[in-house]
């Protein structure tokens, strides 16, 4: 029967440098053991076992091998004292997550490497706005995407950039390289002045910070203007 005992070696006890979920804030999931990342998922122990000295008793039972462990049944887990259903089935779920993960197809990312292809890749977010909007799009050394997010709404002439925003996208997503764009709802795709500074601006900032801002364009549901194919980047 599972201990359920208020006086178990939670983990929220543990000196902070021996608890697995500070473990992994600090130095990633990779630095986790397995007995450690099971205790994640177990949260406490028995009276006599701390989460991961229970863990590794799990562990030894199928050999320390995790897919003899996604074998056991939330009924197989209950048997260890200490692992009530609440925790099998925690255990269970994450062992199902990883399994389902290697059938997984690894999704393609778009490869963004000229301004028809950054046009082309808008339309799904940006043809037929009746206002203004800022899009950043974060790529990977590869000119891959990596993230895109709308960090400016506007009115039918104007949107208001915020260039930390912009940057902070960037980093947030550990990208190596930037795509902004913004559209026109008039259809007119010459810059203005606003635009240029802008991009003046987005640029400078960029090749301090080793994120380059590679262009910028001005979207039209049926044309568009690229700074850089302009000679502006």
């Amino acid at each position: 029967m599972a201990d359920s005992d208020p006086g178990n070696l939670n983990i929220l006890n543990w000196a902070e440098d021996d608890r697995p979920r500070e473990k992994l804030l600090k130095k990633g999931k990779a630095a986790l053991s397995d007995a450690e990342l099971i205790a994640i998922l177990l949260g406490s122990g028995t009276r006599s076992l701390s989460a991961v000295e229970l863990a590794k008793l799990i562990l030894k039972e199928v050999g320390h091998n995790l897919h003899d462990l996604a074998k056991l049944s939330v009924t197989d887990l209950m048997k260890f004292k200490g692992v009530g259903e609440a925790k099998a089935i925690s255990i269970v779920s994450a062992l199902e997550i990883g399994r389902r993960r290697t059938e997984a197809p690894v999704p393609k990312r778009a490869e963004l490497t000229t301004a028809l292809q950054f046009y082309r890749y808008l339309k799904a977010f940006m043809l037929d706005l009746p206002h203004e909007e800022f899009w950043v799009v974060a790529l990977n050394s590869a000119s891959q995407v990596i993230h895109r997010e709308r960090i400016s709404t506007g009115g039918l002439n104007r949107t208001l950039v915020d260039a930390k925003m912009v940057f902070k996208v960037a980093l947030d997503h550990r990208a190596t390289q930037l795509l902004v764009a913004h559209n026109h709802p008039s259809g007119e795709t010459k810059p203005s002045r606003q635009d240029k500074v802008l991009t003046e601006n987005l640029t400078k900032i960029g090749n301090m910070l080793d994120l380059p801002v590679v262009d910028h364009l001005i979207f039209a549901d049926n044309e568009y203007f690229s700074f850089r194919d302009e000679g502006y980047i």
